[in-house]
């Protein structure tokens, strides 16, 4: 039996964002992880906007698990810096370990609540 990796992730994206959605109080922080790169947003979704946006780039670390921590830490600080504390996690459809858990727990030391 043949699964297609990239259908049952869309499939489980799909029921995370039908029970997780952000608000000016208190956002969606919402992770993109590919082969080449990651990104990291802070998405109101009442107002359909984008309040702070994050790139592997901007810390100029590799796409692996110490380069999303680096990545954790800097949206981190950029959403105390606009008093942001409190945010609810998008994880993308992403098993919650590797990249996305040390996404996640640098976060967290940086200030934010999930």
């Amino acid at each position: 039996m043949n699964i297609d990796r990239k259908k049952s992730r869309e499939k489980r994206k799909r029921r995370i964002r039908a029970k997780v959605s952000g608000s000016a109080k208190r956002p969606r922080l919402c992770i993109f992880i590919s082969l080449k790169g990651s990104c990291a947003q802070v998405i109101d979704d009442n107002n359909g906007k984008t309040i702070i946006s994050a790139d592997i780039k901007e810390v100029k670390a590799k796409n692996n698990i110490a380069g999303l921590s680096l990545l954790g830490k800097l949206i981190a600080k950029k959403c105390v810096d606009k008093k942001i504390l409190e945010v609810v996690f998008d994880r993308g459809g992403r098993k919650y370990h590797g990249k996305v858990k040390s996404f996640a727990d640098s976060a967290r030391e940086g200030g934010l609540k999930f």
